[in-house]
């Protein structure tokens, strides 16, 4: 036996219990600074991912000019041009498979027309005949995807989904999901240094301090150039969700609730009943595309005949006419104009009588829309064109730049002495919810769980987080006690 007698802890009277650990804003705090760990080390490889693939299809205009000028672009543009129904008619007597779906004149001078076929054996894609419109001549073909070549389509699908299928596209949702919570727990996290003159002086907060060394220049780097790329980090977060699975859903769902849906074209000719008009709206100028187009199949002088129609009517520049879907249906002409000023009105025409039966404006847009359909085309690239492109490819490169900083940093500081070295950085300290103010608690969580369910691959993976938090801190405690 021990003689060894133990301290005893005199029992103290409800009202004289140890306090719990004090409550501040610097346990808010300590808390974000362990989620932007866990997000920087876990989420930061599909970041990674999507701006590599990101830049890659930042450029696929240059790109395609690259490969396929042959069927893109004319030799020597200028002239007079041959009417629509002759260069359809050159590519009918090249290609006489399948059948018309659409046709989509040059968006310039030094651009060919597409003649779109439908073939069952392609599926969901199409085959493009390129034809010169100054002389009528079958430049070649290429087989797309909504318009996009081989090229374009195989760098959208590594970008979207790794060439995984729909399951690949879980990677990107959960970069789009996350980027906006990290580039925000950033910035709170670097204003909040704002301490002493250097911290709280604009030149601090935007540029990195080059007389710093070791993880504090490492760490300036990171952060000045996350406060630059902030708000191109935001707005691609924002509208790479618009258009992902599952976050995608549920915009659809507001655009249900709130009617922010751009407005359908009504394609039924007079007298012809309800529901006989095909699909219109902003989906009218993909239709035909899956081989649905009239029994008879239209003929190049009808295409011809809309055109004229919807020029009289008023749409200039590039427009893709699409034959009616049925008898009972007219054509749809719909301008494709994705550079601003974007120009995006549709005419319903019926060729029988020459006549406009129907029509959507841009204007006319809901804002809801017309922010889901901007923001797609500056996610692309093509809604202010090459000034679009360059600062796509700028986010990018800044976004792998500080992808590497980061990761430099938890290398940084991981322990180096002899007795306690690491291959790691050390991660912030756990239990920092208990020093959390009880109002922020409080008010925080149904933020969360709202958030979470707006968001569920955030949500998800949020959750799976805590879990790795939890379990890790189990077991360090089991070690302990052995």
């Amino acid at each position: 036996m021990s003689s060894t007698t133990e301290p005893v802890t005199p029992l103290l009277p409800p009202d004289q219990a140890p306090p719990g650990p004090e409550r501040s804003w610097a346990g808010a705090r300590a808390l974000l600074v362990r989620l932007h760990f866990y997000a920087g080390v876990f989420v930061a490889p599909f970041l990674l991912v999507v701006a590599v693939t990101g830049l890659a299809y930042t450029f696929t205009p240059q790109l395609d000019r690259l490969v396929y000028e042959k069927w893109l672009t004319v030799g020597h543009p200028g002239g007079p041009v041959r009417p629509l129904a002759e260069q359809i008619a050159a590519a009918r007597q090249a290609y006489p498979e399948g059948t018309l779906a659409a046709v989509v004149t040059p968006p310039g001078p030094e651009d060919t027309t597409r003649v779109v076929l439908s073939l069952p054996e392609l599926g969901e894609k199409q085959r493009t005949v390129f034809v010169d419109p100054y002389t009528a001549q079958v430049k070649g073909h290429l087989t797309t995807w909504w318009g996009s070549t081989p090229l374009t389509t195989w760098l959208d699908d590594l970008h979207r989904n790794l060439h995984l299928g729909e399951g690949g596209r879980l990677y990107s949702e959960v970069a789009a999901s996350w980027l906006w919570v990290i580039v925000a727990g950033g910035l709170v996290l670097w204003l909040g240094r704002a301490r002493g003159r250097r911290a709280a002086s604009v030149r601090g907060v935007l540029l990195p301090d080059r007389s710093a060394r070791g993880v504090r220049r490492t760490r300036s780097w990171h952060a000045a150039t996350g406060v630059w790329l902030a708000l191109g980090l935001l707005f691609l977060s924002a509208t790479g969700m618009t258009w992902s699975h599952y976050v995608g859903d549920r915009f659809g769902r507001l655009l249900d609730a709130t009617r922010g849906h751009a407005p359908e074209l009504d394609t039924a000719l007079p007298g012809a009943g309800q529901g006989a008009a095909a699909d219109g709206g902003e989906h009218a100028e993909h239709a035909g595309h899956g081989g649905g187009a009239a029994a008879a199949g239209p003929g190049p002088a009808d295409f011809e005949q809309a055109l004229a129609v919807a020029r009289g009517a008023g749409l200039g520049g590039t427009v893709q006419i699409t034959p009616p879907q049925g008898p009972a249906a007219a054509w749809t002409v719909a301008q494709k104009d994705n550079t601003w000023p974007v120009h995006y009105d549709q005419v319903a025409v019926d060729t029988g009588t020459g006549e406009v039966t129907a029509r959507t404006r841009w204007a006319d847009y809901p804002l809801l829309s017309k922010l889901s359909k901007l923001g797609v085309q500056g996610h692309m690239g093509e809604l202010f064109g090459l000034v679009n492109q360059i600062l796509l490819a700028v986010i990018a490169v800044g976004l792998i730049l500080i992808t590497v900083w980061g990761y430099r940093m938890w290398w940084q500081r991981r322990p180096t002495r002899a007795d306690r070295s690491s291959r790691f950085g050390t991660p912030p300290a756990r239990g920092a919810w208990r020093t959390v103010p009880r109002p922020l608690l409080v008010a925080g969580l149904p933020v969360v769980v709202a958030l979470g369910w707006a968001l569920p691959v955030l949500g998800v993976t949020l959750a799976a987080f805590v879990v790795l938090d939890v379990v890790t801190g189990l077991m360090r405690r089991t070690r302990r006690a052995g």
